[in-house]
């Protein structure tokens, strides 16, 4: 029998030399096609590739690429490699690998590589089994030092910069990948790639996190071997937490899928055999295995808390960095090469790349290892399985089919979990440091941010794999989540079922019918359901607008309806799209309760007639309990029916009807069974029926109660007639998998659950399936129930069931009943006993001692049990305090200590919610809340609180933001701003548990935008401030991270009054650590100081300087010369001042440091600690002053409008006025801010551990260097620093000059490089420091500004000519021709300009008092204040109705209970209007939109005199038009600064 050669040896034989790589365009062709690789590896189906690689794989060395049946694309064995290595000469790679951290905490990577002996990477030296090591080694080894080498100290600021020059032979010959790489490590990287069958040496996502890794217990294999818990980093580089939790992360989640590539194999094979039932139970095993894998996304968590989980984003820059690309056209380290992405792409059939990640992932794909392509081929080209699923017609097959989409690409699936990860990590990199992302993927458009444009591609990306099922969808994945589209099934209520012994049925158990529709679910999952409207409500509406003779008639529907309609088709598998009806609008439209867009709907088509529609909107709280159907009955009776009859016209398409009733919303419900089966054929739901009052407007003197509509329709009334009548229409149902609430992994686990009520739904899945398996080694499950009385506690047998048999605890607490049941653990059973009611958190406090062993962690002595909450809003907060309460009686000193216990639980994700959507109507009478009261609110400092708006509203978040299942970072980035599109981006605009939970943090209504219609220069003004206004606060809260890093170690106590830092950064093994805190604290001031604060003191900075400029100078009296403060300047001079160069020389300082190898830093390293503490300090003092700064003009727009002002020209005149003042205030702080920074210094010899020897070191070093010598003599080095001595730096300046420096900001501003053309070039961009290195965030908003100013100059240039000296525009053709019979040519000189002004945003905080200037201000205009709203509130309470039970009536049909409900009601009036005939029906799909009102606001010409010998001319803006009279003196305030 032959000897059989791996793929790479028979494909990758002759490979092309350097020089010829060189010259090839697409280095992509290198890579042998799909097809070819794929008839080597033994062809189609995907098992021979496996079996085959099973066979080569050992005896190779894996060089193809790790491929099994066991362990899928996973190592099976992640020691041979490694341990192969370390027995051969290739030893010292992997020694040096150890000892990194230690080195780049030194200091002494390049001079670490450098001492290397060059040992080569051919086959008789390092062996074929020791390769995949060799690899990672030689790869992370070459990207440290290309890292070490951009990141020496010398790429911020820095005086003399010194490049380190290495004395050994580099790999310049072996291609650009190695050009200025050591030959030691280069030759032999560029040896052992090639011979893995890589053209090129290129590190890979996988190279760094699954093949870097070592088990702890290879034996623990459930559910998969790679868990983060079981894996250890094998070669560290950096040597923190950070990256270690990140690589476990990345390498958890490629370790999920590991049984994944058999899975699919046997789909592929069963496919072939034509073997239904068997492809089915793969395909239920492929669903399993995708929706595991969401989890390991969360073992990369960006909670503070969560211990050796923890990765902050800003950290995650430095990993960006590191991995960048060796070269242009070297293959990106990106997460698409993990093989989950690209499998299931080919699995699948997706055929759409055209999205940037799209195309990204084919060029990726090309560079995988051979076993890997070749099993992705063989499933791509050969035996589809969605195609055999179509065409086979089984319901099962396409409903599992479908399942697998969803949990792969779905939004609550793998892909829409990673894209959710990814925004909130992004968004901190973006905000603190740089995008770091693969090409382009984090560039954002004007209009976009970068984390909002990598969310957009990701979306592009999720959209094209949905494509081949769904069609071409036209909204965004993140608009589909809580909507119908999530409801891909069909279902029928099969029955309700006492649970209790409540004769009312408040509670019962419905269970639902999933025959043929391939639904699987697991515990803790929830039930997604389209609700009916109640056929009584559907009769209110139908006899109000007249339709009882058009039920049947169709619908012109808009374009929401029509995607419902839509779906409903595809989910019917239908083959054209069905036609709604006005009964199909009735029963699946929004209904109840009424909504201030309905009513405000209504209104408008009344013409506002309605009496009652107008005492509906004069209410006091949204939304209003009734229904629409309950606001038409009373609006007919008092509206004239002409008005009627035109608003809701029958003789139309009924395009009015789609218009006015929208879409209804699902409703989620927990599934309350555990099934076992294959397929389970039903679902059960623990439904409680929302009950609450009529509103007063509708009900009158009566009392009528009401159910709400989802559970009204799951549980309606004894008596209803929805409890009767047989429904013809099926339900949409869908299944979506909380990723925050599932059962541990670890089946012995101890696992508590809270209950309130119906709160108990989801934990009967839980125990029956923890016991279902019960062993020796479960672990304990108890439940603490809180229920009204003993009629409602709910599945009373089944517990005592468990109970009896030893399986279960359960605790009860009876609010409103005195019969109480103990558990006793000695008999155990459930034993009567009379105890005074009372509520859950005194049943917790009670059984205190166990629950707060519960919830301590391992690590703090605890059993680190699994504590699950469900309920009410009301529940969640009785439990929470319960359990403070507990661990404040039994592990606690103090209260805070018990805060901290608990968030250390939702940390490691052990304390898990499910919070019911309990409606709440929210009050509107309260006072509104300004924006400036909004940005005060950002939390950063201690014990202050944290607020985010939202749509409007204002919630203060300070308490959950512990307990955020996506981490505290991403709340603290939004504190103090309207978050409303990260709101949206992330789908909780649609979550009902989120609007649950905002309910409870409510503090009021965000205070709208003043109405300016008859002044658009305010609102202009306004818009333009508040953006500012946000930019500060973002600026604020996103230096936070950072600042607090760094501060943590400080020494002298300087820094007490700040949070600590999560880790020291700044001394690894009792040494100072130059690679993590001296290089952290020299990127982070560079920063700030070489982007001059770009984000507050540039481009956005001065567009407000000129428009301001531009305001005064046109409303200033013709004539008269305008002097204005000159801002723009002061902070040119604070930028080149002394005390700037002196803080500049104090960081390059700080700089040498890093790129010194010499260990200096041991001299100076407690003077580095102190001087980073104080400048921080001062960085965070500034500003918070500046976002006070920014407030006082925020609040200076109301109170302007107050004003009793002649006219709108004079409010514009001191408002403008007032802001100028504030803007040079934030110059000036500026200035003051680098005067105070300029008095500290890194050298403070007292301080440091031996100051003697500090001293000596700076002597020897300036010895050394000689100056030394050259400071002894009386001579200036260089020329001196632009200065403005102080009493001219107050002075005013003239428009002119405002101008000037505009233009020569405009001018000097960097222009944007045109983007690279190819995805490698893409890759390589990211890679590039720029000289001044801005944060994305920052760079957005400059570009933005640079825009608008460039805009605004061009749309007024006539005005600005006007104001100002400017030299005229260039003449047009005409005026060059009259021009060239008089002169020879022309010459265009440019006047001189001022140094372009690009300021730095550090300054110290003042308690000088704000609102005198702006007060005096309003005095001088006869101003006056503002009037506040006044508080109110109403209450509402709710009951029940008692309903005598019935024998069960006989269904009948829903046609005849219609018309009778409708003869009891108010009926539309009949008019001239005669039923279309049956024919008729709506072709047409036209949105017939209501009418809107609008202000047209119409400036009146005023007439200006005109002094003598001036010419009247128009100006281009209307402020022109509206200035102040000539005879009124310009105001002048004195400086309150």
């Amino acid at each position: 029998m032959r000897e059989r050669k791996s793929i790479n040896d028979i494909l990758y034989t002759n490979i092309p030399s350097v020089q010829e790589i060189s010259k090839m365009k697409n280095i992509d062709t290198l890579n042998v096609a799909d097809h070819d690789l794929l008839a080597v590896a033994l062809g189609a189906p995907a098992r021979q590739v496996m079996i085959r690689a099973e066979e080569i794989g050992p005896a190779t060395g894996w060089k193809d690429g790790y491929l099994s049946v066991e362990h899928g694309f996973c190592p099976p064995d992640y020691n041979e490699s490694p341990g192969a290595l370390a027995n051969s000469p290739g030893r010292v790679w992997s020694d040096l690998c150890e000892r990194m951290p230690g080195c780049v905490a030194r200091g002494r990577v390049r001079e670490s590589v450098v001492a290397l002996p060059l040992v080569g990477g051919t086959e008789d030296v390092i062996p074929d089994k020791a390769l995949w090591a060799a690899v990672v080694a030689l790869g992370m080894l070459c990207s440290i030092y290309r890292y070490e080498d951009k990141n020496d100290g010398n790429e911020g600021v820095t005086i003399n910069p010194k490049k380190y020059k290495p004395n050994c032979e580099m790999g310049d010959d072996l291609g650009e990948e190695l050009i200025g790489i050591p030959k030691s490590i280069a030759l032999p990287y560029w040896q052992v790639s090639r011979r893995l069958g890589r053209s090129i040496p290129h590190l890979t996502f996988f190279d760094q996190s699954s093949f870097n890794m070592k088990l702890k217990d290879p034996t623990s294999t459930f559910p998969y071997v790679g868990r983060f818990d079981n894996m250890e980093m094998r070669w560290p580089v950096f040597g923190e937490r950070t990256e270690m939790a990140f690589q476990k992360g990345c390498a958890d989640t490629s370790a999920s899928f590991q049984h994944g590539p058999d899975a699919i194999a046997s789909c592929q094979e069963h496919v072939m055999n034509r073997n239904i039932e068997g492809l089915l139970r793969e395909m239920i095993r492929l669903k399993e295995i995708l929706e595991r894998m969401p989890n390991a996304f969360h073992s990369i968590n960006t909670n503070p808390n969560s211990g050796e989980n923890y990765v902050p984003g800003h950290q995650w820059v430095r990993w960006g960095k590191f991995s960048a690309p060796l070269s242009k056209r070297c293959p990106a380290s990106s997460g698409l090469q993990f093989p989950p992405f690209l499998v299931m792409d080919a699995f699948l059939g997706r055929r759409k790349y055209d999205s940037f990640l799209g195309k990204e992932g084919l060029h990726l794909r090309a560079w995988l290892p051979s076993n890997l392509r070749a099993f992705i081929a063989s499933i791509d080209y050969h035996y589809s399985i969605p195609e055999f699923v179509k065409k086979s017609g089984d319901p099962r097959l396409m409903g599992v089919l479908d399942g697998i989409v969803e949990a792969y690409t779905g939004e609550r699936g793998f892909m829409g979990t990673h894209r959710y990860k990814v925004f909130g990590i992004l968004e901190i990199a973006s905000k603190t440091g740089r995008t770091e992302t693969n090409g382009l993927s984090g560039n954002s458009d004007p209009e976009g941010k970068p984390w909002e444009e990598t969310h957009r591609q990701f979306s592009e990306a999720m959209k094209e794999r949905l494509q081949p099922f769904r069609g071409d969808i036209t909204v965004e994945p993140n608009e589909m989540r809580g909507t119908f589209e999530e409801c891909r099934y069909r279902s029928r209520v099969l029955s309700r079922s006492f649970v209790d012994t409540d004769p009312n049925r408040s509670i019962a158990m419905v269970t639902l019918d999933l025959q043929n529709t391939g639904v699987t679910f697991q515990p803790g999952d929830r039930l997604a359901v389209m609700p009916l409207n109640s056929w009584g409500e559907c009769a209110k509406v139908a006899a109000a607008l007249g339709l009882g003779d058009y039920l049947d008639y169709r619908v012109a529907l808009n374009a929401k309806w029509q995607r419902f309609a839509q779906h409903l088709g595809a989910v019917s598998h239908l083959s054209s799209t069905p036609h709604l009806t006005v009964k199909d609008i009735l029963r699946r439209g929004h209904l109840a309760p009424i909504t201030k867009d309905l009513a405000l709907k209504i209104h408008d088509l009344l013409r506002a007639s309605s009496s009652t529609v107008i005492k509906v909107l004069a209410t006091d709280e949204w939304p209003i309990r009734g229904s629409l159907g309950d606001l038409l009955q009373g609006a007919v009776a008092d509206t004239n029916p002409h008005i009627w009859d035109r608003a809701f016209d029958l003789t139309s398409d009924f395009s009015w009807l789609a218009d006015l009733i929208s879409v209804e919303v699902p409703r989620t419900y927990s599934i309350s069974n555990f099934s076992q089966e294959l397929l389970p054929s039903t679902v059960d739901l623990t439904i409680s029926r929302a009950e609450y009052k009529l509103c007063s407007t509708f009900a009158g003197s009566e009392e009528v109660t009401c159910a709400g509509v989802g559970s009204g329709f799951l549980n309606p009334f004894l008596s209803s007639t929805d409890e009767i009548i047989e429904s013809e229409e099926d339900i949409l149902i869908g299944v979506s998998r909380p990723l925050n609430f599932q059962l541990p992994i670890d089946r012995a686990a101890p696992c508590a659950y809270f209950a309130g009520g119906s709160g108990i739904a989801p934990f009967r899945s839980f125990w029956q399936a923890r016991l279902a398996s019960h062993n020796n080694a479960a672990g304990r499950d108890i439940l603490y129930l809180g229920v009204q009385s003993r009629e409602k506690f709910c599945y009373e047998e089944e517990l005592r069931d468990y109970v009896d048999a030893g399986l279960m605890e359960v605790h009860l607490a009876f609010s409103r009943d005195s019969r109480g049941l103990v558990y006793d653990k000695r008999t155990n059973d459930l034993i009567e006993k009379q105890m005074p009611p009372r509520y859950i958190d005194a049943l917790i406090v009670e059984q205190g001692a166990t629950i707060s062993e519960l919830v301590m962690s391992k690590k703090q002595g605890g059993l680190g049990g699994y504590l699950y909450v469900c309920g009410s809003v009301a529940v969640f907060d009785s439990v929470m305090n319960g359990i403070r309460k507990a661990i404040y009686n039994h592990c606690s000193a103090t209260m805070e200590t018990s805060e901290m216990i608990i968030n250390r639980a939702f940390a490691e994700r052990r304390f898990m919610l499910d919070v019911f959507m309990t409606p709440k109507p929210l009050p509107c009478n309260l006072p509104t809340i300004p924006l400036s009261q909004l940005a005060r609110h950002t939390g950063h400092r201690p014990d202050s609180r944290m607020w985010i708006g939202v749509h409007g509203s204002v919630y203060d978040v300070t308490d959950f933001c512990p307990m955020h299942p996506g981490g505290t970072f991403i709340i603290k980035s939004n504190a103090g701003v309207d978050c409303s599109k990260s709101f949206d981006n992330l789908a909780h605009t649609n979550n009902p548990e989120v609007s649950s939970l905002l309910t409870k943090y409510f503090v009021g209504q965000l205070t709208p935008k003043p109405d300016f219609h008859a002044c658009p220069e305010l609102g202009d003004l306004y818009d333009l401030w508040a953006a500012y206004l946000r930019t500060t606060v973002e600026t604020l809260v996103a230096h936070q991270f950072e600042m607090y890093e760094i501060m943590g170690a400080s020494d002298d106590g300087t820094s007490e009054k700040f949070l600590r830092g999560s880790e020291n950064v700044w001394s690894r093994e009792h040494l100072v650590n130059i690679g993590l805190g001296v290089r952290m604290f020299y990127d982070y001031q560079s920063r700030l100081l070489q982007g001059g604060f770009s984000a507050l003191f540039g481009p956005k900075l001065q567009e407000l300087v000129l428009k301001l400029s531009f305001t005064l100078a046109d409303a200033s009296a013709i004539g008269t010369k305008m002097r204005l403060p000159d801002v723009l300047g002061i902070i040119a001079r604070a930028k080149t001042s002394p005390d700037a160069v002196t803080t500049s020389q104090e960081v390059s300082l700080v700089g040498q440091y890093v790129c010194d190898s010499s260990s200096n830093v041991r001299f100076a390293e407690r003077g580095i600690f102190s001087y980073a503490a104080k400048s921080v300090e001062l960085d965070i003092e500034l500003l918070e002053d500046i976002r006070e700064e920014a407030c006082h003009g925020m609040d200076a727009f109301g109170s302007v409008m107050a004003m009793d002002a002649k006219s709108d020209n004079q409010r514009v005149t001191v408002l403008a006025t007032f802001l100028m003042q504030t803007l040079e205030r934030m110059a000036k702080r500026l200035e003051v801010f680098y005067a105070k920074l300029a008095q500290h210094r890194v050298y403070h010899p007292e301080l440091e551990r031996n100051p003697a020897r500090s001293r000596w070191n700076l002597v020897r070093r300036k010895i050394r260097d000689g100056s030394f010598f050259i400071l002894t003599q009386e001579t200036v080095l260089g020329a001196a620093p632009a200065y403005v001595p102080a009493h001219n730096r107050g002075s005013s300046v003239d428009f002119d000059k405002v101008m000037n420096r505009i233009q020569a900001s405009i001018r000097n501003a960097p222009r944007p490089s045109p983007a690279p053309q190819t995805l490698n070039a893409m890759h390589m961009a990211r890679a590039i420091t720029p000289p001044v290195e801005t944060n994305a965030m920052a760079t957005h908003e400059n570009n933005s500004a640079m825009r608008a100013m460039s805009t605004f100059i061009d749309t007024n240039l006539r005005a600005i000519r006007r104001l100002s000296k400017m030299p005229p525009v260039p003449l047009t053709f005409e005026q060059l021709q009259a021009a060239v019979g008089q002169q020879e040519g022309l010459a265009f000189r440019r006047p001189p300009t001022p140094p372009s002004s690009h300021g730095s945003n550090i300054s110290p905080r003042s308690g000088v008092p704000r609102t005198t200037s702006l007060e005096r201000l309003m005095q001088s205009q006869n101003g006056r204040t503002l009037h506040q709203r006044g508080r109110s509130g109403t209450s509402s309470s709710s009951g029940m109705n008692p309903h005598e039970s019935r024998p069960p009536t006989p269904p009948i049909d829903s046609t005849t209970a219609m018309s009778a409900m409708m003869n009891k009601l108010n009926v539309r009036s009949r008019g001239g209007s005669n039923p279309p005939s049956p024919a008729m029906s709506a072709t047409s799909d036209r949105m017939r939109g209501g009418r809107s009102m609008s202000i047209l606001s119409i400036p009146l010409p005023i007439s200006v005199s005109s002094p003598p010998g001036h010419q009247t001319k128009m100006s281009t803006t209307s402020l022109r038009a509206l200035r102040l009279g000539n005879d009124r003196p310009p105001i002048k305030v004195a400086p309150t600064f």
